[in-house]
């Protein structure tokens, strides 16, 4: 498995318009392959501050995410939105909650 933690800052103000934009993509997903879990988070310490933890099966599923035209319509509408991306983790997800049996 594959996982990112990431955090993103907004400019001034923007940061409900982008998690609306996000949460949007978050349904489209299901249709995406490889993806197991996709979370958009408020960041209650920075009023700018989102962050997203995803689960995929592999970083190969996470790339080609990338080109599915739906998920690049949102990028292209996120990144005016996006002053900086502050944090960035690659994790390696064991299991838990959440996550199919076959994938652990």
């Amino acid at each position: 498995m594959y996982g990112l933690i990431g955090k993103m800052r907004t400019h001034p103000g923007q940061r409900d318009e982008l998690l609306d934009l996000l949460l949007r993509a978050a349904k489209l997903l299901p249709e995406v392959e490889g993806c197991y879990s996709y979370i958009i988070s408020s960041d209650p310490n920075d009023p700018e501050g989102i962050w997203v933890t995803e689960v995929w099966r592999s970083q190969a599923d996470h790339q080609a995410s990338l080109n599915h035209e739906q998920v690049r319509e949102v990028i292209m509408a996120g990144r005016p939105l996006i002053a900086e991306f502050a944090q960035r983790f690659e994790v390696t997800p064991l299991g838990g909650m959440g996550l199919p049996e076959s994938a652990t």
